[in-house]
């Protein structure tokens, strides 16, 4: 918690400040509530936040949904069809990696923004990541298939599978865009909110690890848990989708 004397950042169990050696054992009561008080009111903001893109998706459907598609879908397919024309057509010689790097790297902002600004969860971010995905390569075989005249779709299953891995890498670039996003605005925010009564999972498992401890310590221990209980789950998501989109779009590449 903070002191509210020094505005220095001390221990929730300290009875007494390290800086300024005030007594904390009146005040913090009143500081831990206050906290609790701003974190319920950060997860009612958020909430809220959640209730008024479900109207507006609700009473403008239509309007809801050519933005969401202009904004999170057009573009971002134009861009990665752009790179793709710039990288193989413009200038042929270049290495494919290239291109693979720049599917991975356009649509990741854009899964970071809808989640910012239109407050699109993971599920929703996985059915527009698979869209504009899919659009931008159906619009590259288009484009390679007229530029060099060949059948415009896959040949052979090969081809297929390159296709689909393909497919994968940009859905997954712009999945983890959006577990950033979260990670960013939502669990961070939370976790600086925090006040200092730990969920009772944390509890359970601190009395797991260890009965014999004095309340102070066991609620120290709680608070470490939830801090890595809320922290884990997004941070390993972007892990795992982030090298899931640049091994399926690096593997042709490599060869493995």
């Amino acid at each position: 918690m903070e002191c509210p004397f020094c505005a220095e950042r001390v221990k929730d169990e300290a009875l007494a400040c390290k800086h300024c050696s005030r007594d904390l054992r009146v005040v913090r009561p009143v500081v831990l509530e206050v906290e609790d008080i701003v974190q319920e009111l950060d997860a009612l903001r958020r909430e809220l936040d959640h209730v008024t893109a479900t109207l507006y998706r609700k009473r403008y459907p239509a309007r809801y949904f050519a933005i969401h598609s202009i904004a999170y879908i057009l573009i971002p397919a134009a861009l990665l069809v752009v790179a793709h024309i710039v990288l193989t057509i413009v200038f042929p010689n270049l290495s494919a990696l290239y291109l693979r790097l720049a599917s991975v790297l356009i649509p990741l902002p854009f899964g970071l923004a809808i989640n910012a600004i239109q407050k699109v969860q993971l599920r929703g971010a996985v059915v527009v990541g698979l869209l504009t995905a899919i659009l931008s390569v159906m619009c590259m075989l288009i484009v390679t298939g007229i530029n060099d005249r060949v059948p415009i779709l896959p040949q052979s299953w090969f081809d297929w599978r390159e296709v689909l891995e393909y497919v994968l890498s940009i859905a997954l670039a712009f999945v983890t865009g959006n577990i950033i996003g979260i990670l960013i605005f939502q669990v961070l925010p939370s976790q600086m909110a925090q006040g200092g009564k730990p969920n009772p999972a944390a509890y359970k498992i601190a009395r797991m690890l260890g009965q014999h401890v004095g309340e102070e310590q066991l609620r120290r221990r709680a608070r470490i848990i939830q801090d890595l209980m809320r922290t884990a789950g997004p941070i390993a998501g972007i892990l795992a989708t982030a090298v899931g989109s640049i091994y399926a779009g690096l593997k042709g590449i490599l060869g493995t």
